[in-house]
């Protein structure tokens, strides 16, 4: 017969070892991915410079900003094919929340080229230039995207990889519970 009855082709005994073994690779897979991405965190320097300067001159104090909430620190690159990725979530942060966003360009080049890099693809959020990667290496910074929240000039999290909007909002948000 060509064609089979839905009931025929739906047997519940085939489906739950494929179910099974579904949840098992995803539970792997979950379990793998937070132990890589809490491994290649940032991690807050001892003495950290949180003064900084923007790509347009402004003074930026980190620690000051953080005061009344949590700063969204983003370590991200030009030259970076995830951040491509990554880059909207975070502009969507910084334009539609309350929540302070520094990005931090690395190893992006100069001050012109990163400016003309963010026009070119829309990006408008505050942006430090860490030419030859020092602020990122001080945090021991191993991948990009990076990123790092700050409350009261302390780092409460430190997280890497793809992060929809949703999700970054959401853990600046339970920075205020915690």
């Amino acid at each position: 017969m060509l064609f089979q009855s839905s009931s025929q082709n739906s047997n519940p005994t085939k489906l739950i070892p494929i179910l099974r073994n579904v949840i098992m690779y995803t539970l792997v897979f979950v379990v793998i991915y937070s132990v890589v991405n809490w491994w290649r965190k940032p991690v807050m320097p001892v003495a950290p410079n949180l003064q900084l300067q923007t790509l347009n001159g402004q003074a930026l104090n980190i620690q000051q900003l953080s005061q009344d909430k949590p700063v969204l620190i983003y370590f991200w690159g030009t030259w970076c094919p995830v951040c491509r990725q990554t880059s909207p979530s975070v502009q969507k942060i910084a334009q539609t929340s309350d929540y302070p966003v520094v990005s931090i360009a690395v190893s992006s080049g100069s001050n012109q080229d990163i400016q003309q890099y963010m026009q070119q693809k829309g990006l408008s959020f505050t942006t430090v230039n860490d030419q030859e990667g020092e602020l990122f290496s001080n945090w021991q910074g191993q991948v990009t995207p990076s990123y790092a929240i700050i409350k009261d000039g302390n780092m409460v999290q430190g997280f890497t990889g793809i992060q929809p909007a949703w999700v970054l909002r959401l853990r600046l948000g339970l920075v205020n519970f915690s």
